[in-house]
C-alpha cells in the first residue's frame, strides 16, 4: 500500500510542478470559468419567463439549472482530455515507453497521470458553484442549493466520476493506436453537450431524440445531481439514477481498460510505441 500510494504522490507532485510553473494560464482557467457563469447568468435572466422548470425541480431557475448542467459537465470533459492527453504528452516527450516497461502497471500509469486534473476539475466546479451563487445574490436570486441531497450528491458524483472514466480511458485507448484520441472526444463531448440535458431539459427534444440521450451517461448524472443539490432529493429518490450510473461504471471501466490493454499490446508488437 505505502508503494501504492508512494506511486500516485510522484505523479500528483510531477502535475503540481508542471502547472505551478505556468502561473498565468493557471490563474486564466478560473477567470475564464466565471466569464462564462456571469454570460450565462445574463442569458438566463432573458430567457426565464419562458423556461419551464422540470416536475421534480420545482421552483428552479434557469440559472441555477444551467449553472449545475455547466459545473458537472466540466468532470466530462476533464476525463475525455486528461486520460488522452497525458498519453500524448508522454508519447512526444519519449517518457511513455519508459513507464510503461517499469514494474508499475499500466493502469496505475493512467490512473495516477489524472489524479491533479481531477483534484482541479473539484475546485473549478467548486469555483463556479460558488461564483454563479454569489452573482445571483448580488442580483436579488438564489440558486437554491439544499444540504439535505448531500449523501445523494456525493454518492452520484463518485459514480459519475467512475462512469466518466471508463470513455476517458477508452479515449488513451485511441490514442495508443491512431497517436490521435480526437475522434472520439470531440464525438462524446459534442452529443454529450447537445443531448446530455447540460443547456436545456431533454424532455424538449423529439422522443427518439430522449431515448439516445438515456444512453449517455451524463444524462441520468446532471438529472441526480440536479434534484440532490437543487430538490434535495435523497438517496433513495435518485436510485434510478444511481443504477444507471452504476451500470455505465460497471460496463465502460472494464471495457476501457480491455480496449487500453489491447491497443497497448498492439503497440508493443508493432513497436510503435513511441511513435507520434
Amino acid at each position: 500500500m505505502n508503494r501504492l500510494l508512494s506511486k500516485l504522490w510522484a505523479f500528483f507532485y510531477r502535475d503540481f510542478l508542471d502547472e505551478v510553473s505556468y502561473r498565468t494560464s493557471f490563474l486564466l482557467q478560473f477567470f475564464g470559468s466565471f466569464l462564462f457563469v456571469t454570460t450565462w447568468f445574463f442569458i438566463a435572466r432573458w430567457v426565464a419567463k419562458s423556461f419551464d422548470a422540470p416536475p421534480d425541480l420545482p421552483g428552479v431557475t434557469y440559472f441555477a439549472f444551467v449553472l449545475v448542467g455547466f459545473a458537472f459537465y466540466q468532470y466530462l470533459q476533464a476525463t475525455l482530455t486528461s486520460f488522452s492527453a497525458k498519453i500524448r504528452r508522454e508519447q512526444l516527450t519519449g517518457t511513455l515507453e519508459a513507464m510503461l516497461v517499469t514494474p508499475t502497471r499500466a493502469s496505475l500509469v493512467i490512473l495516477g497521470s489524472t489524479i491533479w486534473d481531477f483534484l482541479m476539475t473539484t475546485f473549478r466546479v467548486a469555483v463556479i458553484l460558488g461564483s454563479g451563487s454569489l452573482l445571483a445574490w448580488g442580483f436579488g436570486e438564489r440558486v437554491g442549493m439544499r444540504a439535505s441531497g448531500i449523501p445523494a450528491f456525493l454518492l452520484l458524483l463518485v459514480l459519475t466520476v467512475t462512469a466518466f472514466s471508463g470513455v476517458g480511458i477508452l479515449s488513451a485507448a485511441f490514442t495508443i493506436w491512431l497517436k490521435r484520441g480526437d475522434p472520439v472526444n470531440y464525438l462524446i463531448t459534442a452529443a454529450s453537450a447537445a443531448l446530455g440535458g447540460v443547456f436545456f431539459r431533454v424532455e424538449v427534444m423529439p422522443a427518439w431524440l430522449q431515448q439516445v440521450s438515456n444512453l449517455l451517461p451524463i444524462t441520468h448524472a446532471l438529472r441526480g445531481i440536479r434534484r440532490a443539490l437543487l430538490a434535495g432529493a435523497g438517496i433513495g429518490e435518485v436510485a434510478g439514477d444511481l443504477a444507471a450510473l452504476a451500470l455505465f461504471a460497471a460496463i465502460l471501466v472494464p471495457g476501457g481498460l480491455i480496449a487500453f490493454a489491447l491497443a497497448l499490446r498492439r503497440a508493443r508488437v508493432e513497436g510503435s510505441l513511441v511513435q507520434y
